[in-house]
């Protein structure tokens, strides 16, 4: 508990599921939890609910895929706390169909919010961790990045992108103790996985060895994990929280 208080951690597309539980995660362990989402309504309510607990929560509307967005959201984050400690990139969409129906908008928006949101937002932010010589930055993949999955060709490619970029900026900045990995979740229930059809997670449920979808918390702490000081010798890692859906 006590290395994470003080700390500052910014979690993007924090409106909601995965995002939204890392935030909370966060918050238990007193850490100044920075909220950010392209749409003010989805931080409404994370707002409130982490404030009643932790009154270090600030939340900032932002559109990661304009580095201009950003760098807003970092400056705003170190005109309120002087630091930044923390940075997971979990902003992402979706815009599935097969490649010869995807249209160039499709594959642009995904790429431009999933791959360059989180160049953006690890561009904007390393002046200050390299300042600080100390910086945790965690990237949420996902296992189609790794295997691939048909009619998702923009939002594997991007999730692949991702796990590239994580090992290179690892590399980059060690020597300045900056720690950057990657976290691929497969199935996880969110409300996504709530609306759809009894037979379609049942055929989810038949491809994962544990035979169960995964939940958000998995997710949520091993990210904490990942940004705590027992994972300070961890770097240019992508770890799967998948119920063993993909070994490798």
């Amino acid at each position: 508990m006590d290395y994470f208080l003080n700390k500052v951690a910014i979690i993007t597309g924090s409106g909601r599921g995965i995002g939204g539980e890392i935030a909370r995660e966060f918050s238990k362990k007193k850490v100044k939890v920075v909220l950010t989402d392209i749409r003010h309504e989805n931080l409404e309510d994370i707002f409130n609910e982490l404030k009643r607990e932790n009154p270090n929560v600030l939340a900032i509307p932002a559109d990661v895929s304009k580095l201009s967005d950003a760098q807003q959201l970092i400056e705003k984050t170190l005109e309120k706390y002087n630091q930044i400690d923390i940075l997971v990139n979990n902003a992402g969409i979706t815009r599935d169909n097969l490649v010869m129906r995807m249209s160039e908008e499709e594959w642009d928006l995904v790429i431009a919010t999933n791959l360059k949101g989180t160049f953006n937002c690890i561009k904007a932010v390393t002046r200050q961790m390299m300042k600080q010589r100390f910086g945790r930055i965690i990237n949420i993949s996902s296992v189609v990045g790794r295997m691939g999955n048909a009619g998702q060709t923009n939002y594997s490619a991007s999730k692949a992108g991702i796990i590239g970029l994580t090992k290179s900026v690892a590399r980059e900045f060690a020597s300045r103790n900056i720690t950057c990995n990657a976290v691929a979740p497969g199935f996880i229930e969110t409300s996504m996985t709530a609306v759809l059809d009894v037979k379609v997670v049942e055929a989810m449920k038949a491809q994962i060895p544990l035979r169960r979808l995964g939940k958000v918390d998995d997710v949520a702490k091993l990210v904490c994990f990942l940004a705590g000081d027992d994972a300070s010798y961890i770097t240019g890692q992508v770890i799967n929280v998948d119920g063993g859906m993909v070994m490798s």
